[in-house]
């Protein structure tokens, strides 16, 4: 049996493909995001940051770090090639920076939807040669974003995770790459000019001071602007600690069922004692902040946590609508084309009168840019919500979420070391069930039921799990 649904409500709501332009109509406007600012203020993670998320809602991103065309052209790194009157340096960086341009034009112009330009561009005739290379003469529009650091302990935390992550000093002991980065520094100071409403009266900026703590912004005009003007003080640059993890085993879950509200197992019991004792004793996090679902199961395995749970609707599982409660079993006898169908694309697929992971990636959208300015959080929730998350902060492809493996009974910590995080696991030792399913090599609409099953994982057939046989797939 087969439910079809309207049309309209098939359709995925995000990470797809632009639509492509009929012959001789209009492009879609393309918008070039310049970074401006000394080193040391955040510009080229919060660019890293913006990309990735913009890619995530839908709005194909692509960075162009000028650093990188740089470093093919020179092979030995010195603070040197800033200095303001070296003249071969400086036609060196100018055509580091022409290389990126291009990139970034040609991206545009070949579809792309927003294109970053990584690099100082610390100067008022530079930034005039983008605008002019850009809007006037390819109807692409520009926005700055100019980064301003005058806090000193950040500027001090920033400094270190440069001198630590870029390959710019990773041949230089740390005395020499501290006193490499201060002359650096000082080559910039000669010759930086601001962010100016007055002396640049065409540009739209949007100005950041201290990673967001004071945010101006001047001729910002359509939706897009406004998004990035929301989220960008939200890309707090300073190390930050996420940890994450599903609920403990449920009766559900023993049962191979999907969705539901089914309350803990007794190793689910078990398995949340052991999550309290590791974040009581083990891992004393300071301000710990626990998020969980409107599920019991997530509420049962925070509950005894040494700090009081939010209750966030958005991380429910995904609604699985008229499979809620079923085996994958019993979803093959009843809806065989519906099962096939979501093998084929679990991403996009929506299950009748339920949700997509796609659906489930723009509910999240505020649950993530909050974890993007915050540190020390627990996230206790779901298969299908932890695989998103986990996603966008890996910045996975989309078409990986879905088969993203996250076990039951596991601690996931994600540490920011320079621009992307680090991932450890901590199994904690309490047996549960499997609930992780491949891809199937055969999605056919008309393949049969051992093939569509193959793949599934064991489970029993009852709660009475201890003496009765696990049901397997072959």
């Amino acid at each position: 049996m087969a439910l079809i649904l309207p049309e309209s409500d098939k359709k995925p709501l995000m990470m797809m493909e632009a639509p492509q332009p009929a012959s001789g109509s209009r492009r879609p406007t393309a918008m070039l995001v310049v970074m401006v600012g000394l080193p040391a203020t955040g510009k080229t993670l919060l660019a890293r940051k913006m990309a990735n998320y913009l890619n995530w809602v839908g709005q194909k991103t692509k960075v162009f770090r000028v650093s990188d065309y740089r470093r093919k052209h020179v092979e030995l790194y010195s603070h040197d090639l800033f200095r303001y009157n070296n003249i071969e340096a400086a036609e060196l960086r100018k055509k580091s920076a022409m290389e990126a341009m291009d990139d970034a034009r040609s991206y545009l112009l070949q579809g792309g939807q927003l294109a970053i330009l990584d690099g100082t561009n610390c100067d008022r005739s530079t930034r005039a040669q983008v605008m002019d290379t850009f809007t006037r003469q390819h109807q692409i529009r520009v926005l700055f974003i100019e980064c301003v650091c005058d806090d000193e302990d950040l500027l001090e935390s920033n400094t270190k995770e440069i001198l630590k992550h870029s390959s710019d000093y990773k041949e230089m002991n740390l005395e020499k790459a501290v006193e490499d980065f201060r002359l650096k520094m000082e080559h910039y100071l000669e010759v930086y000019q601001t962010m100016s409403a007055k002396r640049e009266p065409q540009a739209s900026f949007i100005r950041l001071v201290n990673a967001g703590e004071t945010v101006t912004a001047r001729g910002l005009d359509s939706p897009l602007d406004a998004r990035i003007l929301a989220c960008v003080p939200l890309f707090n640059p300073t190390a930050k600690t996420l940890y994450f993890s599903r609920h403990g085993e449920s009766e559900f879950n023993i049962l191979g069922r999907i969705g539901g509200d089914a309350d803990l197992s007794p190793r689910g019991r078990v398995y949340a004692q052991a999550l309290s004792r590791y974040f009581s004793d083990k891992v004393r996090v300071p301000g710990l902040r626990v998020c969980v679902s409107e599920k019991k199961r997530t509420q049962q395995t925070a509950a005894g946590l040494p700090a009081p749970f939010e209750v966030l609707a958005a991380l429910n599982e995904l609604d699985a609508g008229v499979c809620e409660g079923l085996t994958y079993e019993e979803m093959q006898e009843k809806y065989p084309q519906e099962f096939a169908w979501r093998d084929r694309d679990k991403l996009r697929y929506r299950y009748p009168w339920g949700e997509s992971y796609v659906d489930i990636c723009r509910r999240l959208e505020p649950v993530l840019l909050e974890l993007e300015r915050t540190t020390n959080v627990l996230v206790v929730a779901h298969q299908a919500v932890l695989r998103c998350m986990l996603g966008y902060f890996l910045n996975k492809d989309p078409e990986e979420l879905p088969y993203l493996n996250v076990p039951l009974h596991t601690v996931i910590k994600l540490t920011l070391e320079g621009f992307t995080y680090r991932m450890e696991t901590v199994r904690l030792n309490v047996e549960c069930v499997d609930t992780y399913r491949k891809q199937p090599r055969n999605c056919s609409d008309v393949r049969s039921a051992d093939e569509a099953l193959k793949t599934v994982p064991k489970h029993y057939d009852n709660l009475k799990f201890l003496t009765s046989p696990l049901i397997e797939q072959h």
